[in-house]
């Protein structure tokens, strides 16, 4: 549970925005987004490997 202490008179838009911050800290959206379409672990070890070839490739023709 998230719990934002409010001092007395403080603006309730800062309240909410405090609040929003410590939420999307905790990663609640990301997570769910995540578990909303499954990805296997063979297809995100494909996609890491591909996109550690295409920085290689940046680094390379940086150079």
């Amino acid at each position: 549970m998230i719990i934002v202490p409010i001092k007395d008179g403080e603006n309730i838009e800062r309240a909410l925005k405090k609040f929003k911050r410590k939420f999307e800290k905790t990663g609640v959206i990301r997570e769910l987004r995540d578990r909303k379409t499954f990805e296997k672990p063979s297809v995100r070890r494909r996609a890491q490997l591909m996109k550690a070839i295409y920085v290689k490739h940046l680094q390379t023709s940086e150079e």
